[in-house]
């Protein structure tokens, strides 16, 4: 059922999900720069990003067809306290001693199995606590307060690494276990079955053969989102902005730890803190916004403005600088997440929330995933120029197909609840703000 949750329910959810923020920022900025101070090239550590996160993306699909079926509440806890110990760990590996990157790579392979397992679940819980009139205040709220831990996160991360370099992943580890316990509070049934669904047990010629197969039910998602014209542009829109951003964090990352000889997590940090403060404000005026302005203007023109900004970045290494452009970006960005996270809420069926949410997440993460070693690899040969103007040049591309295709998908939802704001242009699953670490 939608909207079954109460505030109190909300508000643990908000309180879990921006806990689970806060740990990633904190972790998210300290291990590349601890990677590249212990003399890692930028090649090496994007490697060592990419493969953890590509092979923590293979066990969502599964954690959404269960989270969908009926356990979604479990799998968010249980998810959460693996990732808790697995990043305790990690704590621990770090302060005992200088680890290979083999054995640190193990430990954050299971962390990411396991954030990917959160994030499958998760999907389809703001239906399951609010109405449909209140997804994008939802959201935003949701937004804001993981934009309110990318301003916190990047300076609590560089105060942590110059007190002792294990403190960062000892607060990640205890930011799940807020989170395992918030989910654990929340009191209402966060299963999402429409009444026409639910079936009397032992009707006549059910059988367990009757029952759908796990592939199948892998596929469903996916065939929902191809059959519906927004969901197909979100697809695309999300999967080229998240890695364009994930490709201008790491440019970020990789100048400034190399500026600094491998200790540049203060500048690093002060640099996505300022970031993280304009997407705070870009997450709190999107409803607004989404009331007075058609949706599909405003990714056109977010789309268009993101294009200097990248053309700028390869043209800078100061951390000022850096600061006001990725602050421009995600002041932009946020707005746009928002807007699109609510509608795609509003426009899939109840039993598929968590099924979509994944097919669009984990297709955002896997080239996201692979950006960070691309940029690696790329910023040896080519330098932060090179990186940069690659980026104006896609970021080019997708605003012209982004200009082409938002003509192409109804803004008339035709998903089950009313319509919200001005034409009600909101949807899931973006990784907005700092797209360097996929949770």
């Amino acid at each position: 059922m939608r909207g079954a949750g109460s505030a109190r329910d909300f508000w643990l959810y908000w309180t879990a999900g921006t806990s689970d923020e806060l740990g990633s920022q904190v972790s998210g900025l300290v291990l590349p720069v601890f990677l590249l101070s212990a003399g890692y090239s930028p090649g090496l550590v994007g490697l060592f990003v990419a493969v953890a996160g590509l092979g923590g993306l293979a066990a969502g699909p599964v954690a959404a067809v269960l989270a969908d079926r009926a356990s979604r509440r479990p799998t968010m806890v249980w998810s959460a306290v693996a990732a808790g110990c697995a990043m305790g760990s990690f704590c621990l590996a770090v302060a005992l001693g200088h680890p290979t990157v083999p054995q640190l790579a193990a430990v954050v392979l299971v962390e990411r199995i396991a954030t990917s397992c959160y994030a499958a679940a998760a999907g389809g819980t703001v239906a399951a606590l609010t109405a449909p009139a209140e997804y994008p205040r939802a959201v935003a709220r949701l937004q804001a307060g993981e934009q309110g831990a990318t301003v916190l996160g990047p300076a609590l991360a560089g105060v942590l690494f110059q007190l002792a370099r294990w403190l960062p992943f000892l607060a990640d580890a205890g930011s799940y276990l807020v989170t395992a316990l918030c989910v654990r509070s929340i009191r209402a049934e966060l299963t999402l079955r429409e009444p026409a669904d639910a079936e009397e047990p032992g009707e006549p010629g059910e059988s367990a053969q009757d029952a759908p197969s796990l592939a199948s039910e892998l596929g469903a998602g996916l065939r929902f989102v191809r059959g519906n014209p927004f969901l197909r542009f979100l697809l695309w829109w999300t999967v080229g902005v998240n890695a364009m951003l994930s490709a201008l964090y790491y440019l970020a990352v990789f100048t400034l730890a190399g500026q600094h000889h491998g200790h540049g997590s203060g500048a690093t940090g002060t640099v996505l803190a300022v970031s993280g403060a304009a997407g705070l404000l870009g997450a709190l005026a999107a409803p607004r916004l989404a009331r007075r302005i058609p949706a599909a203007h405003i990714v056109v023109a977010a789309s268009w403005a993101i294009v200097p900004v990248a053309a700028a970045l390869a043209f800078t290494t100061r951390a000022w600088a850096f600061g006001l452009l990725l602050g421009a970006v995600s002041l932009m960005v946020p707005s746009v997440a928002v807007m699109l996270q609510a509608r795609a809420v509003l426009v899939t069926e109840p039993g598929l929330q968590a099924r979509v949410g994944t097919v669009l997440g984990t297709a955002s993460a896997v080239v996201a995933a692979v950006v960070p070693a691309g940029v690696g690899l790329l910023a040896d040969r080519t330098g932060s120029t090179g990186v940069g103007l690659t980026c104006a040049v896609l970021l080019t591309l997708l605003a012209l197909r982004t200009t082409t295709g938002t003509a192409r998908w109804n803004t008339t939802p035709t998903g089950p609840g009313p319509a919200i704001g001005h034409d009600c242009a909101t949807a899931p699953v973006m990784a907005a703000a700092e797209p360097g670490e996929q949770r």
